[in-house]
């Protein structure tokens, strides 16, 4: 029993600081904002991530048939999408308020497949908790709501894109190809942006590259090595939280105390949600992190190999 709840502590501990590292990653791409924009900052990332990635997955390119390539090719450009919204949302409504909106996705998705009251109960919670995240104020900017909620799109995508990935290919590859399809789709811009990178602004976002998508992701397979995916999704749902004490921390963005209770009641309608659907599918999933591109649709993968 006592090495059991050693390995579930440790299990926590590791899942907490991926969650740490990954909002972290984001707070301090933000700081390059003001010389390249999101959009620099997202170009250098999902560079950064493929550069890990591919050498540790190697898929094999020239034997994949078009029925593995082209949700790969489709996942490539979610996560383009997914990253400039949320990048967008923060540089325009705060770190805390950008990831509570981000997880809109993945609730709506966990609301819809539940049918019970409970889950109306849920939806409900969730929508108060948005009320009152837009009360007039910063919150209220239209352009960050719709990036915030862009990314929310992108993430509900990604995780329908993942659950076909993770039955075409083995590991890490999928996320790989997808990884590098973002690379590849956001290079241009980053050779167009190059002039306007200070040495500040470059290490921010390379930073945030690793932060944001390499510690994660090797944060999630250790962690759930350790835990029930069903414990490590609701786990998940703290994202928003540990974002807005980031933001305060890190990068002083204050938030009034009922934006506070809005980002609470959304975590906490999150995880009831997240809770519910993995009690009556049996744990048999994980469910995927704020970054996702690695971790979940590998262990998907594995367990239904």
């Amino acid at each position: 029993m006592a090495t059991s709840a050693r390995i579930r502590v440790t299990g926590i501990a590791i899942a907490l600081g991926g969650a740490v590292s990954a909002q972290s990653g984001a707070a301090f791409g933000s700081t390059a904002f003001a010389a390249v924009g999101p959009i620099g900052v997202v170009a250098v990332r999902q560079l950064i991530a493929a550069a890990v990635l591919l050498p540790v997955a190697r898929p094999p390119v020239r034997s994949l048939r078009w029925s593995q390539w082209w949700p790969c090719l489709a996942l490539g450009g979610v996560l383009s999408i997914m990253n400039f919204g949320l990048y967008t949302a923060v540089e325009r409504l705060g770190l805390g308020l950008a990831v509570t909106l981000e997880f809109l996705g993945p609730l709506a998705l966990a609301l819809l497949a539940g049918r019970r009251l409970v889950d109306a109960a849920g939806a409900v919670l969730a929508l108060v908790g948005i009320a009152m995240l837009l009360q007039p104020g910063p919150s209220s900017d239209p352009v960050g709501i719709g990036a915030g909620l862009l990314a929310a799109a992108g993430w509900a995508a990604y995780i329908l894109l993942g659950r076909v990935i993770g039955q075409r290919l083995p590991g890490l590859q999928g996320p790989a190809l997808a990884t590098a399809t973002s690379a590849a789709t956001t290079l241009p811009i980053l050779i167009l942006l190059w002039s306007q990178f200070t040495p500040a602004a470059l290490l921010a976002a390379v930073v945030a590259g690793v932060l944001s998508s390499a510690i994660p992701a090797s944060a999630d397979v250790m962690a759930l090595r350790r835990l029930p995916t069903s414990f490590f999704g609701v786990f998940m749902s703290t994202h928003p939280l540990i974002g807005a004490l980031i933001g305060f921390l890190a990068l002083g963005q204050s938030l009034a105390p009922v934006a506070v209770v809005g980002i609470a009641l959304v975590a906490l309608a999150n995880a009831v949600a997240v809770g519910l659907a993995t009690l009556r599918r049996g744990a048999a999933e994980p469910v995927p992190t704020s970054e996702p591109a690695t971790a979940s649709i590998a262990i998907r993968s594995s367990e239904r190999d």
